[in-house]
């Protein structure tokens, strides 16, 4: 492998120090190297797969890794010491509790006062007549959508009958059931007419008289 001698921009060669190798041999080495490296990415990813690891684990892993770099960096660890003695020494400073005492004084005065608690009264009020009148406008609605429902049904039913009212009428009205209904009567007439013949025939005294021998003969 060429050797990069400090100092130096040029390749040398390891046998001869003084000779720089030629510019087309580092390109080929180059090129070597990266095909080499390509390899070995693509491995890498084949064994991830197999692994059943994802680019996202890849990346929680990586962050992971360089935020454990970080608090075990002596930089992180002097801020985060120094960063604990200043919060010491201001939790512990003369200051910091009086403020802190005279807060929880007005805490108590402002939880204890008049106002405090009529406005946490009117609030609470505020709060259950808010829910009971969305419980009745709730109630509402359903009422209406039931008597909704209802109507149309009803409305329905009484267009149905309604239609069924106006086209009997109109249906015998028409000239098809006209038709129809004299062709039944027609027939009607006839098959009475037929059977009033043949019972005046039977019962007539002299029709059987009258006729001959000859009628009365079997064929």
């Amino acid at each position: 492998m060429p050797v990069l001698p400090r100092g130096s921009g040029r390749a040398r060669s390891p046998g001869d120090p003084g000779k720089p190798l030629p510019l087309s041999k580092v390109e080929e080495e180059i090129g070597t190297l990266r095909q080499v490296l390509a390899a070995k990415e693509r491995h890498c990813g084949e064994l991830k797969r197999k692994l059943g690891l994802t680019p996202l684990d890849g990346l929680k892993q990586n962050l992971s890794k360089s935020w454990h770099d970080v608090q075990v960096s002596n930089a992180y660890v002097k801020t985060s010491e120094k960063l604990g003695e200043w919060n010491d020494k201001v939790t512990q400073s003369d200051l910091y509790l009086s403020a802190s005492s005279t807060l929880e004084d007005w805490n108590e005065k402002l939880t204890q006062s008049e106002a405090y608690k009529k406005t946490q009264e009117t609030l609470s009020q505020a709060g259950q007549k808010t829910s009971a009148a969305l419980s009745n406008v709730g109630s509402v609605i359903s009422r209406k959508l039931g008597d909704m429902r209802a109507h149309s049904i009803s409305h329905s039913l009484s267009s149905y009958s309604i239609r069924h009212s106006i086209s009997m009428p109109a249906m015998r009205n028409s000239a098809t059931f006209k038709s129809f209904e004299d062709r039944v009567g027609t027939i009607k007439n006839r098959v009475v007419g037929s059977r009033e013949n043949s019972t005046d025939g039977l019962h007539s005294p002299s029709g059987a008289g009258d006729k001959s021998p000859q009628d009365n003969a079997p064929f």
